[in-house]
C-alpha cells in the first residue's frame, strides 16, 4: 500500500506574490527619488507648469482669438506673481545646487499665491456653472472730451466686454477656469510639501 500511496504535490508559492514582493523596493526607491527631487527642486517645476499656463493663455488669445474676460487676466496676475517668486528661488536654488532644498519663504510665499488663483478660478469656473452670478469689472480709460467727440462721431473703436460667465473653450468637460482651479490647488499643496526640507539636505547639527 506504501508503494501505491500517493505523493502529496509540493506547494508552489504564487509567482505573482513574489513579483510584487521584489518590485516593491523599486517602487518605493522611486518614490523616494522623484520626491527628494521635486523637494529640492519645486520652484523649478512651479516656474515651469506657471510658465506654461501663461503661455497657453497668450496662445489662446493671439492664435485662436479668444478673449479674455476680467477674471481670466486676474488669474493670469496671479500666475506673473508666481513667477516672480519662483523665478528668483529658482536662481538662489541653481547657485546653491539646492543644497537645502527649497526654501522655506518661498514655498509659504508660492502657497499663497497659487491658493488665491485657486479661489480665483473657482470662483470664474462656478459663475460659469451658474452657480452664483458673478460680479465681473471691466476695465478701462477715463473718458474725456476727445474721447467721447470720437465716440458721438462714430469714429472711436469698438471695445469688445467679454461676459465673465462665457465659456470659450473646454476640454475633458472643463473650462479653462475649471483647469485652473485644480491645477492651482495642486500646485498649492505642493507647495505646503515642498516646505518640508529633505533629510539629508538639512544642515548638520553642532
Amino acid at each position: 500500500m506504501a508503494r501505491h500511496a500517493l505523493k502529496q504535490p509540493k506547494a508552489i508559492a504564487p509567482q505573482s506574490c513574489a513579483i510584487d514582493a521584489a518590485s516593491q523596493p523599486r517602487y518605493d526607491t522611486s518614490m523616494n527619488v522623484l520626491y527628494g527631487l521635486l523637494t529640492r527642486w519645486w520652484t523649478a517645476f512651479a516656474l515651469a507648469v506657471s510658465l506654461a499656463f501663461l503661455g497657453f493663455a497668450h496662445l489662446s488669445e493671439e492664435v485662436w482669438g479668444l478673449e479674455p474676460c476680467y477674471l481670466c487676466l486676474k488669474q493670469r496676475e496671479v500666475y506673473w506673481a508666481a513667477v516672480a517668486v519662483a523665478g528668483t528661488a529658482t536662481v538662489w536654488a541653481v547657485v546653491s545646487r539646492a543644497s537645502r532644498g527649497t526654501p522655506r519663504i518661498a514655498a509659504f510665499l508660492l502657497f499663497a499665491v497659487f491658493a488665491t488663483g485657486a479661489i480665483t478660478a473657482g470662483y470664474h469656473a462656478g459663475g460659469e456653472m451658474k452657480l452664483w452670478q458673478l460680479s465681473c469689472m471691466v476695465g478701462g480709460e477715463a473718458a474725456n472730451l476727445e474721447s467721447l467727440t470720437a465716440l458721438a462721431l462714430g469714429t472711436a473703436p469698438i471695445e469688445r466686454i467679454v461676459p465673465c460667465d462665457a465659456v470659450t473653450w473646454r476640454f475633458a468637460g472643463l473650462s479653462m477656469a475649471g483647469w485652473n482651479t485644480l491645477v492651482s490647488a495642486a500646485l498649492a499643496g505642493g507647495s505646503l510639501v515642498a516646505a518640508k526640507r529633505p533629510k539629508d539636505a538639512r544642515a548638520p547639527r553642532t
